[in-house]
């Protein structure tokens, strides 16, 4: 399923979601100029790598806030440009709405935050992993989260696709999250028990959407959930 418009007018431009799509974007534009190698090495320098933040963070010397900073520029790269238009398409559908209602501060902090999170949850799964993990995905899971709560009755018009044929569908926002989020924790305790196989970061999927939903509750405090479109 691939959403890719909401019932919820955001009533505001959202200026820090359109700068977020542009600058993923441009990093994107700038990555798929490099070689291959060049590529490789900067995901290496800039992505996740799980051993080495468990590293900065239990060491017996000072926080590594070089790698630690790893944990914010790695939302911005991506691998391909499906990668990359993917996530931007779910933050183009659902981020207005969120950030309308945090403020445009709020919601440059409130998505950094999650990023963060995200890729902390990666880390913690997988913590002896020296393969870096790259992508907004965390963060914009938690921008799905938090739209769970805002708008659960939203109807999102949604692509299925069945075999060679494509029809359009609304689906009720908390029936299209649940179900998204439902796979990736299945995914996700299958990367478990078989590890080594994903090539996906679930995690960062799974801990991204969860630190949404809770930070939600820091950033805007009195928000009542939306049942009508």
């Amino acid at each position: 399923m691939i959403p890719y418009r909401d019932s919820v007018p955001s009533g505001r431009f959202p200026t820090v979601t359109v700068v977020l799509i542009a600058l993923n974007l441009y990093v994107w534009f700038r990555e798929w100029t490099l070689p291959a190698e060049g590529l490789r090495l900067l995901a290496y320098e800039l992505g996740v790598v799980p051993a080495r933040i468990d590293l900065a963070l239990t060491g017996p010397s000072a926080p590594d806030w070089g790698a630690l900073s790893t944990l914010v520029t790695a939302t911005f790269l991506h691998s391909s440009w499906l990668h990359v238009l993917g996530n931007m398409l779910f933050l183009w559908v659902f981020g207005d709405n969120v950030e309308a209602r945090l403020g445009h501060v709020g919601f440059a902090v409130f998505y950094l935050a999650v990023g963060v999170a995200g890729n902390l949850a990666h880390v913690l799964a997988n913590p002896g992993s020296l393969v870096p993990a790259i992508g907004a995905s965390g963060a914009v899971a938690g921008v799905l989260g938090a739209y769970l709560l805002l708008h659960p009755g939203a109807r999102v018009r949604t692509l299925i696709f069945l075999g060679i044929f494509i029809t359009v569908i609304e689906v009720p926002a908390v029936i299209l999250l649940l179900y998204w989020f439902a796979v990736q924790l299945a995914n996700g305790l299958f990367a478990f028990q078989h590890p080594g196989v994903a090539t996906v970061a679930y995690w960062a999927h799974i801990g991204g959407f969860v630190a949404g939903m809770v930070l939600l509750r820091l950033f805007a405090p009195r928000t009542s959930p939306r049942w009508g479109p």
